[in-house]
């Protein structure tokens, strides 16, 4: 049963990384910004009427959904490092998209999450 849940867990992981980077790049359009009071207002109207934000939370909705699914069908000590797959598509999709640097370290640990999901996936 749990062979046939990789697939819900990997969606769960891509929505989540979709949530993250639409959210990044509606924050590039806020632009930096520092927590004080003079900002809240202006920086909190950008943030609430920005539509790259508010798909970002939707997306959120959504993979947290079909996490609680997941949870309710598979062992949290399996299906949490699962989802760091998140991770690596986080990482790459910030690679192409934004052009973040991806160091050999960075790229030696994605191989190491990688390898990592597949170890939790035998029994």
């Amino acid at each position: 049963m749990f062979f046939a849940l990789i697939p819900l867990i990997i969606l769960t992981a891509l929505l989540n990384t979709s949530a993250q980077l639409i959210l990044k790049a509606g924050m590039e359009k806020v632009g930096e910004f520092s927590f004080n009071a003079n900002n809240l207002l202006p920086v909190g109207l950008k943030v609430i009427f920005s539509p790259f934000i508010m798909t970002g939370i939707v997306i959120y909705i959504v993979s947290l959904c079909l996490w609680l699914l997941v949870l309710s069908r598979v062992p949290v000590s399996i299906a949490y490092p699962m989802g760091s797959m998140a991770y690596v598509f986080n990482a790459v999709g910030a690679y192409f998209l934004f052009g973040e640097h991806l160091s050999y370290l960075q790229v030696i640990g994605i191989f190491v999450i990688i390898l990592g999901g597949y170890l939790l996936t035998q029994h």
